[in-house]
């Protein structure tokens, strides 16, 4: 997980005593052949609108309960109906046998940076494992006043998704596969836990990013209505402005964020601003090449005046070249773009090591010389495993020392060629096509 300024631009305890520690729990591979089936029960936090008013006078109770379930779900972080000591007992029992008051069944939380990062891997009904990572940064340059110039801030960076399907050789979570969507209750609540540790500190959550596990365009549904959940100011009230949802490249979807106009930042998962690199770094690119992704992001950013972000992790000798450096200023110059440099995290499957922090400087300084706004990211939590689905990748298991090998080896393969300019003109897996094609047809 990487650092992060906020609002706007993106990043990367103990554990919760109302839930079974990790290790207490059977280990359980993210993407596995047979797993429990998912609790058909919806989670509370995650109900439309008018289910619980609905809901409670069905059952002979009175409408009003429904506020104060919901101030116990979003203001008392309750994780269990035991919790809900201001409801008659029966009402508690009912209510625990139509909902799950917390979607999450398990966590295990991991500090690093002397107590500044937060990683946390959660388990979900049916087995599967995500994270989210909690970022503190306190305020810093104080003027004479006392006042600081940066205030202090609390970013969460969760997942949308159990697994991913999009595959990029460089990410912790593409080598996991896809297992599935999450639920919106599933979404909502790895915010719900982050706040519920919070609270004792008097802390408050600032910043969310959707730059966990997944690809949040493929499940835009459900990400909307978390981002329409969080914003409510019944629930936790966090304005659209300090919400960043990211994606890879998926067209259609920034098309249509693009007509609903959201006031969330937009931010593009980049890496390579070449077709023939970007293929190898970010398999979607075969579906949608870059000038498309571009092209959609800038009416994105023309329609809605919100300033859109690019993620470019550095590689070392792959795409940190002054070839790469120049196609990236003249893809987004004149844009309402900035471009975010972070130095890559170290994957066990893959071959490649980040740039050297001389060599990202250099390539900043080239990018801003053609007027694109640059950052450089420092990442948080590496002692924590933050790159994103290194907890569950750890889980699942290494792989076989053969499959590792094979997997570098078609890595270097495919860079190497395209590095020479060779593009590949495979479509995209079968695996990823079958996730990408519901989301391609016009709504």
């Amino acid at each position: 997980m990487t650092e992060q300024s906020a609002p706007g631009e993106p990043s990367a305890g103990a554990t919760s005593p109302t839930l079974a520690p990790m290790s207490a729990l059977a280990p359980t591979t993210l993407v596995a052949a047979v797993r429990p089936a998912i609790d058909p029960r919806p989670g509370m936090s995650g109900l439309p609108e008018g289910v619980l008013e609905s809901w409670l006078p069905s059952n002979g109770q009175p409408a009003y309960r429904a506020k104060q379930i919901r101030d116990a779900i979003w203001r008392q972080h309750v994780a269990s109906p035991e919790e809900l000591r201001s409801l008659p007992s029966a009402l508690r029992e009912s209510l625990g046998q139509a909902f799950r008051i917390d979607t999450i069944v398990a966590d295990e939380v991991t500090v690093a940076d002397g107590g500044l990062t937060e990683k946390t891997l959660h388990r979900l009904s049916d087995g599967a494992l995500i994270e989210s990572v909690l970022m503190h940064y306190p305020a810093r340059g104080f003027r004479a006043s006392g006042r600081p110039e940066h205030r202090e801030r609390h970013t969460l960076c969760i997942s949308s998704q159990a697994g991913c399907a999009v595959g990029c050789p460089f990410c912790a979570t593409g080598e996991l596969g896809f297992g599935r969507d999450l639920e919106t209750a599933e979404i909502l609540d790895q915010v719900r836990h982050a706040v519920r540790r919070m609270a004792p500190d008097q802390r408050h959550l600032t910043n969310v990013v959707f730059m966990g596990m997944g690809e949040p365009l493929l499940n835009l549904d459900r990400v909307l209505e978390a981002v329409a959940r969080l914003a409510d100011a019944r629930r936790l009230g966090l304005g659209a402005r300090h919400v960043v949802v990211s994606t890879s490249g998926v067209v259609p979807g920034i098309r249509r964020l693009t007509q609903l106009g959201p006031q969330f930042t937009l931010a593009i998962s980049l890496h390579a601003a070449r077709d023939a690199l970007r293929d190898v770094l970010v398999p979607l690119n075969r579906r949608w090449p870059v000038a498309e992704v571009v092209a959609a992001a800038r009416d994105h950013a023309r329609v809605t005046g919100r300033r859109v972000s690019y993620e470019y992790v550095m590689i070392s000798g792959v795409n940190d070249t002054d070839i790469d450096a120049d196609a990236l200023s003249h893809l987004l110059r004149g844009d309402l773009a900035h471009v975010n440099l972070i130095p890559m995290n170290p994957v066990a499957h893959t071959p490649w090591q980040a740039s050297s922090p001389e060599r990202i400087a250099e390539f900043a300084a080239r990018v801003r010389h053609y007027g694109v706004g640059v950052t450089i990211r420092a990442n948080r939590g590496q002692d924590a495993g933050a790159a994103c689905g290194q907890l569950a990748a750890d889980r699942a298991g290494e792989p076989p020392a053969a499959t590792v090998a094979r997997r570098r080896e078609s890595i270097v393969r495919q860079s190497e060629a395209a590095l020479r300019g060779e593009r590949n003109h495979d479509a995209v897996s079968s695996s990823l096509e079958a996730v990408v094609a519901p989301h391609t047809e016009p709504r």
